[in-house]
């Protein structure tokens, strides 16, 4: 054995691996190889897919599209819009009108359409599904009293404004969804202007939706609508949504089509997250990025929303010129307070409407008495030939939207007179020539009396209080001169929302306040005026009449559970104004209105106004009952100094007072005359307390079959 090699140990395994490091050196020489040719192989597969996609890039879709078969295959097409969804709040009817209207507008697409009430709607569950249903989302919302939303979207407005302030929702809750929202409302309400078409479209988008088009604004008053009438506003705002519908389906980003230069546009602006509804949270977002560390990078970026934010000035200052502009020619370009829809729901009621802004009706008493059947308590109490009295108006708009408005509030409202004026002469030749119109229609039919129908087309007593506020009409004193040289005397009824016109007012034959509540928040709830200093207007307009030398009358409505209960405070008014005499009337039922809540348990029994009427008098010095009329559930309250010789002298001598405003015509007003100069002896029959019940016994009561017990009001 060799001896040099005990002196190894092969036990060792640095030894070992010394041996055999050639068979190392083999393993590693092959590994980098096959690693070597795997990314050869990679990279040419990736260069020959770029190839093969540049070439796609150069051929016609429709290239593109044929198979190895021959055969053109149809691509599924992405469907960007799915449907529209049309949610609305309504009270009156209108909302739900547009939302049916662009229902149809919107099916002529070929698209799904669903209207939604939202009332019937919980956006807690099923709002956020819209995100990724690729469908669009149009809100048409109103405007209701206070600026609140109607009934109907009052819990969907609740649920959105808590959620957008909500941590736990977030500013993209909602991201995703596509909406559109058209908001109605009347100026007139300046503080609360389409204020919920305002805050949804807020809401909406601070809980990170998108909005598609601007918010459109429907505006009631004739004068102030961008358009001409809510319908009109209406209608733009549709042609805009569904011009905008058509481009979303088309993949269109952008209003413009994405067509302008470097992307921007004017109409671009619609997309605007800070548009018109959002100006605090936009403050605050560029508050926080002007104090926070700016990157060089970033500059270019801040400098083109300067530049931005510096023409969005020049355009609201040059809007804004505009309108002041516009405003200046307002008085040579006024609108008519009659517009086309206007007219024809009137028109379905029963109106002759005259000219732009009057109209005339026939009394359903006129009809009554002229079939002898008896006249309206104002026959009763102040002598008035029913037959022979014209119902009319020079101003169908008003300042209050009252609970118990008998038109439903069909007429529009406003605080000052906005629209175009046409001259008295005209209004009173048409409103007679339509009032013997509509007499003429009963010649010949069964029960009207001959001699009754021959002095019905002699007009002899002109009731000012068909709607609206005619003391508003700027012509009011050459309107009243008119009718008392046709020797018509006046009735005008007035909502005390107007002193100085009160003040200015000539002569009437008996003016009248309209004394709904007593109290500044009921008279709120009940009358919904307009005006916001509402209560001292109606304290002035009391402190106005006071002041008026001819017969005044206070008129209240009784509204069970809401305004008789303040008896003290009536008292107080009644003591503030003086009149002359005191209407009290239990509220009429005119049937379901979605424009009040007001219904037949609101709706007092004659013995209930009776025993209201005993109560106040009782509270008031120097007033007693006079008369009644249990027909139209009404009882007068007379001043003691028409009390003569222990009779009550509430009824008129017309031919005294034709001659006592003649008189004042005639001396520039010198010749001035009160009330008591022209009254007459009232008839027995008409007293409270007679047998009759305020029903003349030369008529013949007409009771309704089926009928055991007249319902108060009707």
């Amino acid at each position: 054995m060799d001896p040099s090699l005990d002196t190894w140990d092969f036990s060792s395994p640095l030894i070992s691996l010394w041996i055999n490091r050639f068979y190392i050196y083999l393993g590693f020489a092959f590994g980098i190889s096959l690693w070597i040719c795997f990314q050869i192989v990679i990279r040419k597969q990736l260069f020959i897919f770029k190839d093969k996609n540049s070439k796609d890039k150069s051929v016609p879709k429709a290239t593109r599209d044929l198979m190895t078969n021959g055969y053109i295959s149809l691509q599924k097409k992405d469907i960007l819009v799915s449907g529209v969804k049309i949610f609305y709040g309504s009270q009156t009817g209108t909302a739900k009108g547009f939302a049916a209207s662009l229902a149809e507008a919107v099916t002529s697409l070929g698209l799904p359409v669903a209207v939604i009430n939202l009332q019937e709607y919980d956006p807690d569950d099923h709002l956020v599904e819209e995100v990724t249903s690729k469908n669009v989302c149009a809100f048409v919302v109103a405007t209701y009293t206070d600026g609140r939303p109607t009934e109907s979207a009052e819990w969907f407005c609740k649920w959105l404004e808590e959620a957008s302030s909500d941590f736990r929702f977030g500013k993209t809750y909602l991201k995703g969804m596509r909406y559109a929202v058209f908001g109605l409302g009347n100026s007139a309400y300046a503080n609360h202007f389409n204020k919920v078409g305002k805050n949804v479209d807020k809401w909406l988008w601070m809980l990170g939706a998108h909005r598609v088009v601007a918010r459109g604004e429907g505006d009631c008053d004739v004068v102030k609508s961008k358009h001409g009438s809510i319908e009109a506003d209406f209608r733009v705002w549709k042609t805009k949504f569904i011009s905008r519908l058509q481009a979303l389906r088309k993949g269109e980003r952008k209003p413009c089509g994405g067509n302008c230069k470097k992307g921007q546009c004017e109409s671009s602006a619609e997309e605007e997250p800070f548009e018109s509804t959002s100006e605090e949270e936009s403050g605050t977002e560029d508050q926080q990025n002007l104090n926070s560390v700016v990157d060089v990078e970033d500059l270019g970026k801040i400098m083109n929303c300067v530049k931005k934010e510096k023409r969005e000035k020049e355009h609201q200052e040059e809007k804004s010129t505009l309108v002041r502009n516009a405003v200046k020619g307002e008085a040579s370009e006024r609108r008519a307070m009659i517009t086309p829809a206007l007219r024809e729901a009137l028109t379905k009621q029963g109106y002759q409407l005259i000219g732009s802004h009057s109209g005339v009706k026939l009394c359903r008493w006129t009809k009554s008495m002229l079939r002898g059947r008896g006249g309206c308590y104002k026959h009763t109490f102040y002598g008035i030939e029913s037959h022979r009295c014209m119902e009319t108006t020079p101003s169908l708009a008003c300042a209050n939207k009252c609970v118990f408005c008998w038109r439903h509030h069909t007429n529009p409202v406003g605080t000052e007179w906005r629209w175009k004026m046409d001259q008295p002469e005209m209004i009173l030749k048409e409103a007679i020539e339509n009032h013997q119109s509509m007499i003429k229609q009963f010649k010949g039919v069964p029960g009207v009396r001959e001699d009754r129908f021959e002095e019905g087309m002699m007009v002899k007593h002109c009731a000012l209080s068909l709607v609206g506020e005619p003391i508003m009409y700027p012509e009011i004193n050459r309107f009243l001169k008119l009718l008392h040289e046709c020797k018509i005397s006046s009735f005008l009824v007035t909502n005390a929302q107007f002193p100085v016109e009160i003040r200015n007012l000539k002569p009437v034959t008996q003016l009248y306040v309209s004394v709904d509540a007593s109290t500044k928040d009921s008279l709120k709830k009940i009358d919904r005026p307009l005006f916001k200093d509402f209560w001292q207007r109606f304290l002035n307009s009391l402190k106005a009449l006071a002041a008026k030398q001819q017969r005044t009358v206070y008129r209240l409505t009784l509204v069970k559970a809401w305004n008789v209960d303040e008896l003290q405070a009536y008292a107080e008014l009644v003591t503030l104004g003086n009149p002359d005499f005191i209407e009290v009337k239990g509220v009429t039922y005119c049937g379901e209105s979605s424009a009040s809540s007001l219904t037949m348990a609101n709706v007092p029994w004659h013995e209930e106004v009776v025993h209201f009427v005993r109560e106040l008098v009782a509270l008031i010095p120097n007033y007693e009952i006079a008369c009644e009329h249990e027909h139209s559930n009404c009882l007068l309250i007379a001043h003691t100094r028409f009390k003569i010789d222990g009779e009550w002298w509430t009824w008129i001598d017309y031919n005294r007072f034709q001659e006592l405003v003649q008189e004042y015509e005639d001396s520039g007003g010198l010749a001035n005359f009160s009330a008591k100069d022209y009254v007459a002896k009232t008839p027995l029959w008409a007293l409270f307390g007679a047998s009759e019940r305020g029903f003349d016994p030369k008529d013949t009561r007409y009771q309704r079959k089926n009928k055991s017990k007249d319902i108060s009001g009707c």
